[in-house]
């Protein structure tokens, strides 16, 4: 019977993990969403978890720590992002027992079932100019972190907080990025928590507000992650093709400046609204599109930020629903990737089933253009800007499968041949217009059939 039991349970054991696995496999632990709660319409917590599944995000970040959406959440897999207040901090600072409680309160009842990896103290507590609060955050940090090491979840789940960008007092050139000095002993005190406990450095980088305060229309394509000129740091010479890539690098080289460069950076916020006030620069569905499609893009194509290549830092996109009783702009209001309804505000490819929209029928027939063949990169074109074409391709409707791993255009995995690829279904999804083969002059037309082995480039001369 002991046996059998014994046996049971290993069956239950595999069957968990082969469960997590497929819910893996569709979800991508990198991309995360926000879930903000401050308003009056949001849909059940059980409505929230089957949407998530429904998607690829693969973690979710909560401002509190809402025992109904964690216990929602139980079984999925999603990593879940917990947090205390800017007023818990004070209890937390001055009394272990507290920490112990809030712990035994908030994560101990739901862990491992609800996946939570990470506690953030607190929200842009630096940027608050509160120096009592300030000065409680790092004992706030340390005795959470206590309590979960006394509950056998060190390295578990981890310990953090939350800053603004505008903690870095310079950020362009990304090479010149440094925090504030003000905050210098605080940042080296709690930096030297991070490291030694492994959290990561949580930093909120929003290219929205960078557009707002230079809307030209570079710009807008910088942070848009769509085809432009670059801007090269002049401190290293790297010609950076989107500002989420300098925004990141930047706190990259705050890091580095402080000896910390080994300390993981998560983007614990970053998004761009679908709607604001008429005197608002930036706001539109297109825009909001662009900006999260596009992000998610870069994200999946696994190629890094130019100080930090080859993998994707997670990063949390604010946010899966509107905010309709936050004050403020009505920008403010209107962040949400999905409606109460559990509807899409836009297709920014997240989706599992279709993460591309499928291309409408015209209302009327209309000449079919001529082809020129296939669209693919002029030669000698830097992996810097093939990789924004890349970015902006895969952003704008089209299925990039086939150059994601295990797709039949994976390999070879370069930049030049996956930017070819994607460059070339842009081309033959948009209307075969001479104009949707140009990403910025780093395009060209070719008679020959770029298709190899498995991999097939739609197209060809009509």
């Amino acid at each position: 019977m002991a046996a059998l039991s014994r046996s049971s349970a290993l069956l239950l054991l595999l069957l968990s993990l082969s469960l997590q696995a497929l819910h893996f496999a569709g979800s991508e632990s990198f991309i995360g969403v926000n879930y903000g709660q401050v308003a009056d319409n949001l849909p059940p917590p059980s409505a929230t978890a089957k949407l998530l599944q429904s998607t690829s995000i693969g973690s979710m970040r909560l401002y509190g720590a809402d025992p109904a959406i964690i216990k929602a959440l139980a079984g999925t897999g999603i990593g879940i992002v917990i947090g205390a207040a800017n007023g818990d901090i004070p209890g937390l600072a001055s009394d272990p027992n507290t920490a112990a409680q809030w712990v035994n309160s908030n994560v101990l009842p739901y862990y491992p079932a609800s996946n939570i990896t990470l506690v953030t103290i607190g929200n842009e507590v630096l940027m608050s100019n509160d120096q009592g609060l300030i000065s409680q955050l790092l004992p706030a940090m340390q005795n959470v972190q206590k309590a979960l090491t006394a509950a056998s979840l060190g390295g578990k789940v981890r310990v953090s907080t939350v800053h603004a960008m505008s903690l870095l007092s310079q950020s362009d050139p990304p090479s010149s990025g440094r925090f504030d000095p003000a905050h210098d002993d605080m940042m080296r005190k709690l930096l030297l928590f991070q490291r030694d406990s492994g959290s990561p450095l949580a930093i909120n980088p929003y290219p929205f507000f960078a557009y707002q305060s230079d809307p030209r229309p570079e710009t807008l394509a910088f942070c848009l992650f769509q085809p432009n000129s670059g801007r090269v740091d002049s401190g290293t010479g790297i010609k950076y093709m989107n500002m989420f890539d300098a925004q990141v690098d930047a706190v990259h080289s705050a890091l580095n400046a402080m000896g910390f460069k080994d300390v993981e950076i998560m983007v614990s916020e970053t998004g761009w609204p679908y709607k604001g006030d008429p005197n608002e620069v930036g706001p539109s569905i297109e825009n909001a599109k662009a900006y999260n499609g596009n992000l998610i893009a870069h994200l999946r194509s696994m190629v890094g930020t130019p100080l930090m290549p080859g993998k994707s830092v997670e990063t949390y996109i604010f946010a899966l629903y509107d905010e309709d009783l936050k004050p403020g702009p009505a920008s403010e209001r209107s962040f949400g990737l999905f409606k109460p309804d559990l509807t899409m505000t836009y297709d920014a490819g997240l989706s599992k089933s279709s993460q591309a929209p499928v291309a409408k029928t015209p209302a009327s027939p209309s000449p079919k253009p001529k082809s020129l063949g296939w669209c693919v990169p002029k030669s000698g074109i830097p992996d810097d800007q093939l990789q924004a074409s890349l970015d902006y391709a895969c952003g704008h409707g089209i299925d990039c499968s086939p150059i994601q791993p295990g797709g039949a255009c994976f390999e070879p995995n370069t930049v030049a041949s996956h930017a070819a690829y994607a460059m070339n279904l842009y081309y033959q999804n948009s209307g075969k217009n001479p104009w949707n083969c140009d990403f910025s002059q780093t395009a060209t037309f070719t008679l020959n059939n770029p298709s190899y082995n498995g991999c097939m480039y739609p197209g060809g001369s009509t």
